[in-house]
Order: structure tokens, then sequence, then C-alpha cells
């Protein structure tokens, strides 16, 4: 296990009440109390860093002090062992599929979405999942009006 300790801009520090007390959060509580403003912190994505011990530590600091920084213990660990990142990473992964998929769209499959999205606004109240599969009926336009006209071939044989 990787611990870090470093003063950091209080700017920078974000509290996060959904931490969840495991026995590695337990222990990195044990090792905030040997000092007395301590922070236990994660860093985030986006060069920040978010509390996973010390949410009244960091509220006392920024109310009470004048203080612009804070002394932090950060924790290292992989994120590939928290469920919550690994969720995050294959939602990106999945993002990333639709991208590859949306730039082999041909202009006429498009130019149907386009139309369709101004004509039903009710779309957007859909799911993820639901507007995916709404959005490829346009991108397997083909087989969809090929579908429908066979359809409607089978109706008025009948």
């Amino acid at each position: 296990m990787k611990l870090n300790v470093q003063y950091i801009h209080l700017t920078k520090i974000k509290p996060d009440y959904t931490i969840r007390l495991t026995d590695h959060v337990k222990m990195l509580k044990n090792r905030m109390w040997d000092s007395m403003h301590m922070l236990v912190v994660k860093q985030d994505k986006k060069n920040g860093f978010k509390i996973i011990c010390g949410n009244d530590r960091y509220e006392y600091l920024t109310k009470h002090t004048k203080n612009k920084y804070a002394l932090c213990l950060i924790d290292e660990q992989p994120r590939k062992k928290e469920t919550k990142n690994w969720l995050q990473s294959l939602s990106k992964e999945r993002e990333e599929q639709d991208k590859k998929l949306f730039k082999k769209v041909s202009p006429a499959a498009l130019s149907i979405i386009k139309c369709f999205l101004k004509e039903n606004p009710r779309f957007h109240e859909l799911s993820l999942s639901k507007r995916l599969k709404v959005l490829l009926l346009a991108v397997r336009y083909k087989k969809t009006v090929i579908g429908s006209m066979k359809t409607k071939v089978d109706n008025l044989m009948e």
C-alpha cells in the first residue's frame, strides 16, 4: 500500500460523505489520528482530491482558521480494487465503442436521426439503453425499412 503525506491547497480538496467504512478505510482512519488536523484524501480525475476521512477536520480548517493548506495523507491504492471505479471504466469503454459506431453512421442515417429528434421530444425522457435501441433503428435504416415493407406486404396479402 502506498501512502504519501503532503500539504494540499484547500481549494483542491472536496468533501465526500459517501465513503464506505471498509477495513482499508479503518486503517487509514487510525493513521489519521496521529495528527491533529490531518486529512485522508484520494486523488480524483480532475487534479483535485476527495476526502476519505476527516470531513469534520476539513470543515474546521475552512470555516475557523485562515489556513490555505491542509496536511493530507494521500491514499494511492490502485483504483482497480474499487467497484465504483471499475463500473465507471466499463461505462467509458462503452462510450468509446458508441463513438466509433456513430463515426461509421451514414449521412442518410444521421439525417433520419436529426428529423426524428426534432419531431419527438419524448425521446429524451427514455433511459440511455432505450435511446440507443431507438437510434439503432436509424443506423440500420435499410434493414428497418425492408423489414417494415415486408410486414406491410404480408398485411396486404391477407
